[in-house]
């Protein structure tokens, strides 16, 4: 029997368009409640495939006349599922092809706006992880910031839209993901940038970026603002202007984690001081740009991830607790689990071990938890 599948490209579409979506997870359910698609018109029941060919009340639970796509770990177990369920009737069943791995590394591109200088600002949703990731782009040169694992998509980008990408730089060390920077500008010839407090243990050559430094791209100027407490270096970007990007300091709808470097209490200092007096320094007409979100609620209408800062201010309520006691039980009372592989990580970032393609891909599965819920 053939199966009919669909690629998770076509399934980001419909979680971005906000469309009616119905899938059945096959995964154990260990494996579903750590980690699962999720979006605003998206249904999930979640039956391990061992039951479901068992019990026979689940299929009373999937909807007759819609389409249903089916999901698993690798891709392979769902198309056993949508065979499963053709052969008891459902015409329209659809296997995701991949399942949650390749989930995990879909970015789709989507323009946040243009410059004031000439050129635009592109963010690339990691829907799968919760991670994002920027391209700025001025007179046909480009950065891209916070660059994930999979590069070959920004190169792809770059090319169709004829975009020459000159810098890479992350906002800090990450440890929740493997970063693309490095690899790219290998790849393009490009420069990788870092703060150098998040880089002592390097093993590779960057350029060191620190606070107040400046760089242009086209027309367009990328200033560092030292901004410390999720990682010792964090470190924010203003664009043009305009757009704050905060790496994994300030969210939508939370704050950043102080504890991933085994930190916490010395950092949380830092993370109050940045987001308590550096960022109230700044404009609250800036559009925060972060570097991931938590949930599918801060999707905008239109796809994107952002709200000015001065809107936070008002909303975000780790930005609201005025009794600095208080403050720092907030964060080190509230701290979720690490990210799965996170010590691996930061040694892959820092260019200690070099592990190969499948084990990178096993190492970053799971949700991001870089912040305080």
């Amino acid at each position: 029997m053939t199966v009919k599948t669909v690629s998770t490209k076509e399934i980001a579409k419909k979680v971005l368009n906000q469309e009616p979506l119905f899938i059945l997870d096959v995964r154990n359910t260990g494996a579903f409640d750590e980690w699962k698609v999720e979006g605003k018109n998206t249904k999930v029941l979640n039956a391990p495939f061992s039951q479901l060919t068992e019990d026979d009340a689940i299929l009373e639970q999937l909807p007759k006349d819609k389409e249903i796509y089916t999901m698993c770990a690798k891709g392979n177990s769902s198309k056993k599922a949508a065979e499963y369920l053709v052969e008891k009737g459902f015409q329209h069943v659809y296997s995701i092809e991949g399942g949650m791995k390749a989930w995990g590394e879909y970015l789709e591109p989507i323009k946040v706006g243009d410059l004031k200088s000439g050129g635009s600002i592109y963010q690339f949703i990691r829907l799968g992880k919760g991670c994002l990731s920027y391209l700025i782009e001025s007179e046909g040169k480009g950065a891209v910031i916070d660059t994930s694992r999979m590069a070959d998509v920004y190169e792809q980008f770059a090319k169709e839209h004829g975009i020459e990408i000159t810098h890479l730089l992350d906002t800090h060390l990450h440890a929740d993901h493997i970063s693309g920077g490095r690899k790219l500008a290998e790849n393009l010839g490009g420069t990788y940038y870092l703060p150098p407090k998040d880089a002592e243990e390097l093993v590779f050559d960057y350029v060191p970026i620190r606070d107040g430094d400046k760089i242009k791209i086209g027309n367009t100027t990328i200033q560092a603002i030292y901004s410390p407490g999720h990682t010792i270096g964090s470190t924010s970007f203003i664009i043009d202007g305009q757009y704050l990007l905060t790496g994994d300091i300030l969210f939508i709808d939370s704050i950043g984690r102080p504890d991933l470097a085994g930190k916490a209490d010395d950092w949380v200092a830092d993370l109050r001081e940045t987001l308590y007096k550096r960022y109230k320094e700044l404009g609250d007409d800036l559009l925060v740009l972060p570097a991931h979100y938590m949930g599918i609620k801060e999707i905008n209408e239109d796809g994107s991830i952002s709200e000015k800062l001065g809107v936070l201010y008002k909303e975000n309520h780790g930005l609201n607790i005025n009794d600095e006691a208080e403050f720092r039980h907030a964060v080190t009372d509230n701290l979720p689990p690490q990210p799965n592989s996170y010590q691996e990580i930061r040694e892959m970032n820092m260019g200690k071990i070099t592990p190969d393609l499948e084990q990178q891909r096993e190492m970053e599965i799971g949700p991001n938890r870089c912040a305080i819920r």
